[in-house]
């Protein structure tokens, strides 16, 4: 059993099953002085019976990589990775994480481990109750990421949730955790001697790992390597686990481990390869969240499904034949599949992406479909084997499936414009907060949108996600096209497209813009001495000349301050949190102003009282009715997402979705008091420019690259540039698809059950950047902890406060532990 970590004293009287220990950093000792690695070791092989191990039989291997200051690189981790597989590990923990899954070199070291067919566990994260916090490396699908529950077998509030942010913005992320474990409260031992308890996904990944270890030691040695392997293990983890009520599969994974029933079917097990999760049940609430929560109909945006292929059968695995979908009767023929997934399965795994759209000919239908999608998968002949091993593996559909909904209650999200961390500086929303200072939740409906995206279900909205450009939608089937904290640019054709759907279309928008300012954003660079080179935010929290660009035919525009203060709207208190302000609105819209503090004339880069500054009534919410449709425009968007959120403004977003979608107008927001008589107006000098120090384009999917509509868009506009406007509200026919029209406007499809696409494989760039990792976990450690008490700290310092900063790294990275926040951390 390999321990990555901090270390464990030899002379310890815990541990008289330690077979080796080794040291990675540059300190010159072998001992934990933190008590991290000597706490997890206990949980696992702990040999004391106060606080006794869950298989104290195990030989362990202690990896020392971080030191007494809670510091880790890359390039100790890759050197002990490479001593692991030299020496035949059987299991490895990690409990440690980090947001940088563009750590190229970290990624194919654990790639190259567990093709050596070790198996490794790891923690999750301690980013809970926030979505979309999955920490490499256990968001791989060769990794068993472990989240944790308390007795109560409720969801710990510190645990990560899914879904993995990898695939975004196209696509869709995969399920994590696999599993949870007992994350709460846990005992296990002190440095010295004793014992004592902790909280936190670390402790829970050695829990699931100790469990690991009774499994392999129930399998004969001379056939150990023939059955048990990353793939199988997961299997028999995933599988033998107990689904716990009210909690969701981002939370929760396959449930419980079961040390009881993952035996059994170890005890059984015959090479095979399976797809995780085998089901998707629209009628599972809320385990199948967000599925269960909106159901399929004609027309929308394909619902796409990312199932993990497991592989037990050998660490290579190739798709023998294209995935078919067998419906169990004739109205399972109304759905339409098409299928991506790995070319190569390897190591031990790959993906398949289930893109579903219900056919025209089910507008009007209500029911539920069920059917299976079956694949094929093969694995060259095992050693002393003449003939290749195959397995066909199935995942169950239970669909619910609407009649069409109306117009006026379809909302499109735009997810294409979107961009996160890694693998640029992008910085957070709210400049108030100091302990979280990247972007990095995906931005999605399904992420730190969620409570978001439930609100507006409530509400009786049908909400889609757009991950291509705006040219690949039909305008005319939704009410709003919703942009939120976007930081993306635009391509000509979409700005053109857009002012057209607006005008003559009906199509309405709703904007939620966030803080841009250059000398902020300069202000808050920093030198790293890794990469010995200035970093810098890419962006703000919002690309505001971009969104400028694509108002600018409205004659709308935002402006560059950074807004903070309380405000009563509509008798609810609000607060505006970094926003933005209005600079432009035409006359005969509505308007409203409320007194704020600019942060951005003081230099502040977060909200403080400063002496001297006074409040100035500045417009930051907007309503305008251009042609057949209307716009409704506010400069925060912090009040919608979920991370780091003071207070939400879903009240008002709805009042403004009555407004684009439906023409009703609150009195108060469309009082004659706020009717713009003339035109706000602002001259060229006065609107925010774009910073000309950053490449753009390494970060951007527009700038620099060609428009082209992907596989999270309707399939008949797949691979091309969309929908073109041919006359003025008429949608041009695209070439080789005919047009099935239910009197809500364009509509078509390819008239086929199954269309079968080549894969694209997930192209991965090195961020090349710093990262800190730390320990996932809560509760006390033994040594007295610094913090630092402004985020614009030198790294030094950074790293002794365990502010964990998520920067990117060159040549080596650090990893986090120890807070539960960062590139690594212990966790």
């Amino acid at each position: 059993m390999a321990i990555f970590d901090t270390g464990i004293r030899s002379d310890h009287p815990h541990f008289r099953n330690i077979k080796e220990r080794t040291n990675w950093t540059n300190e010159d000792t072998l001992n934990d002085n933190l008590g991290h690695g000597t706490f997890v070791a206990g949980v696992i092989a702990g040999q004391d019976e106060e606080c006794l191990g869950f298989a104290p039989d195990t030989e362990i291997y202690a990896f020392r990589v971080f030191t007494d200051a809670q510091v880790s690189y890359t390039s100790w981790f890759l050197d002990a990775f490479n001593y692991a597989i030299a020496t035949n590990m059987d299991v490895l923990n990690l409990s440690i994480g980090g947001p940088d899954y563009l750590d190229l070199p970290f990624v194919e070291k654990v790639w190259e481990l567990t093709a050596n067919n070790i198996i490794m566990v790891s923690a999750i994260g301690n980013d809970g109750p926030l979505y979309g916090t999955l920490n490499n490396p256990a968001d791989q699908s060769d990794v068993i990421g472990v989240g944790g529950i308390d007795y109560s077998d409720h969801i710990a509030s510190f645990s990560s949730r899914g879904m993995s942010t990898w695939e975004l913005p196209h696509g869709y992320g995969r399920v994590k955790p696999d599993i949870v474990a007992y994350g709460r409260e846990i005992m296990g031992s002190k440095i010295s001697t004793g014992c004592k308890s902790l909280s936190g996904t670390s402790v829970a990944s050695p829990v699931v790992a100790g469990i690991v270890c009774l499994l392999v030691s129930v399998i004969p040695e001379n056939k150990r390597k023939d059955i048990l392997n990353p793939a199988s293990v997961k299997q028999a983890l995933v599988e033998g686990a107990a689904k716990l009520p009210g909690l969701n599969i981002y939370e929760q994974g396959a449930g419980r481990v079961n040390l009881l029933e993952s035996f059994e079917i170890l005890m059984s097990y015959e090479p095979r390869a399976s797809i995780f999760p085998g089901v998707l049940d629209y009628t599972d609430c809320p385990y199948s969240w967000p599925f269960c929560r909106q159901p399929l109909y004609a027309g929308a945006m394909p619902v796409i499904f990312n199932a993990t292929i497991l592989n037990g059968m050998a660490v290579i695995g190739y798709v023998e034949s294209p995935p078919t979908w067998h419906p169990f009767g004739e109205d399972g023929n109304l759905l339409s599949v098409h299928f991506t997934y790995s070319d190569v399965i390897w190591p031990w795994t790959g993906y398949l992406a289930l893109h579903m759209q219900i056919k025209e000919e089910g507008a009007q239908f209500s029911g539920v479909i069920e059917g299976n999608v079956t694949v094929k998968v093969y694995s060259p002949p095992a050693p002393g084997e003449k003939s290749r091993r195959s397995s066909t593996c199935v995942l169950q559909l239970k669909l619910q499936v609407v009649p069409t909904p109306p117009r006026s209650v379809r909302i499109l999200w735009d997810q294409f414009h979107s961009i996160k961390y890694p693998p640029g500086y992008i910085p957070r929303d709210s400049l108030d907060v100091r302990n979280d200072i990247l972007d990095w939740h995906g931005d999605h409906l399904h992420t730190n949108f969620h409570i978001m995206f439930d609100t507006l279900r409530d509400a009786g909205y049908y909400i889609e996600t757009l991950g291509s450009p705006l040219t690949c939608f039909d305008a005319r089937q939704y009410g709003t096209l919703l942009l939120v904290d976007l930081e993306d640019e635009y391509f000509p054709e979409e700005i053109k497209k857009l002012s057209d759907d607006v005008i003559n279309s009906g199509l309405s928008v709703v904007v939620f813009a966030d803080w841009y300012n250059v000398d902020t954003m300069v202000k808050m660079r920093f030198f790293d001495d890794n990469t010995r080179s200035w970093w810098t935010p890419v962006t703000g929290g919002s690309n505001v000349p971009a969104l400028n660009d694509l108002l600018a035919s409205f004659g709308i525009a935002f402006g560059n301050k950074i807004l903070n203060g309380d405000f009563v709207l509509n008798g609810e208190q609000s607060r505006y949190a970094s926003g933005t302000d209005i600079l432009k609105f035409p006359r005969g819209g509505y308007l409203h102003s409320f007194p704020f503090m600019d942060s951005s004339e003081s230099g502040a880069t977060q909200n403080i009282l400063l002496s001297g500054m006074t409040k100035t009534d500045t417009p930051i919410l907007g309503f305008l009715e251009v042609g057949r449709g209307r716009i409704a425009v506010y400069g925060d968007s912090n009040c919608l997402d979920s991370s780091h959120m003071v207070t939400n403004c879903y009240g008002l977003l709805k009042k403004m979705l009555d407004f684009t979608s439906r023409n009703i107008k609150d009195p108060m927001l469309f009082s004659d008091s706020v009717r713009q008589e003339k035109p706000l107006y602002a001259d060229k000098s006065q609107i925010p420019s774009r910073r000309t120090d950053v490449n753009f384009s390494t970060y951007s999917r527009v700038v620099g690259k060609e428009l082209t509509c992907s596989r999270d868009s309707r399939f008949e506009v797949w691979g091309t540039k969309g929908y073109n406007l041919q006359v003025r509200g008429r949608n041009r026919k695209l070439p080789g698809y005919h047009v099935i029209d239910l009197g809500r406007g364009l509509n078509s499809t390819v008239d086929t059950s199954v269309t079968v696409t080549s894969n694209t494989t997930q192209k991965v760039v090195d961020s090349s950047g710093n990262n800190y990792w730390g320990f996932f976990y809560r509760d006390d450690i033994d040594m007295p902890v610094l913090v630092a008490t402004h985020w614009l700290v030198p790294a030094t310092v950074a790293i002794l406060g365990l502010l964990i900063l998520f920067w990117r790294m060159q040549k080596r990275r650090r990893r986090r532990r120890g807070s539960g926040s960062g590139r690594f951390t212990n966790l």
